[in-house]
């Protein structure tokens, strides 16, 4: 697998994203994702954006980071904020959610960002799953979603 940094509107982010977001729609009934998401959020290095690819060229997993300060949503200064984190389901079980995971981490410390954060799903268990087992912990809910029931907020120490 290669790991190509790209920018969040290249077109297979955009054709991860819808995937993700139809997924978000089964998962929760609804219309996906509704966070305000701007491409110039992941242009480095207030941010960055990630595809795995395979052999042929796939784009088969991707996600990002992106610059989170304090403000009236619940971030503090030093946030990194992982968004869109997705594994096509042909993909899942190859490790590549820990290696894109590994290689956002290793960004937002080298620039400066202290610590690591994101909000996921009581009805991603997967997700919860993988940030857990990486060191991630229940931290006060932030964001878009901070007042939703199955909204769940993880950080960790970068």
């Amino acid at each position: 697998m290669i790991i190509r940094r790209v920018l969040f509107d290249h077109p297979d982010a955009v054709k991860l994203n819808d995937e993700v977001q139809a997924e978000y729609g089964v998962r929760y009934g609804d219309d996906g994702d509704a966070t305000h998401m701007d491409p110039a959020h992941f242009v480095p290095p207030a941010g960055l954006y990630l595809i795995a690819y395979d052999e042929h060229g796939r784009p088969l997993a991707t996600s990002g980071w992106r610059t989170q300060d304090s403000n009236d949503e619940g971030n503090l200064d030093g946030d990194a904020e992982i968004k869109r984190m997705y594994v096509t389901p042909q993909a899942r079980g190859l490790g590549l959610a820990r290696r894109i995971l590994a290689e956002l981490e290793s960004d937002a410390r080298a620039v400066g960002r202290t610590r690591m954060v994101l909000e996921t799903g009581a009805k991603q268990p997967e997700a919860v799953a993988l940030y857990t087992s990486s060191g991630y912990e229940p931290c006060a809910k932030f964001g878009y979603y901070r007042f939703h029931d199955l909204s769940l907020c993880f950080a960790k120490p970068l």
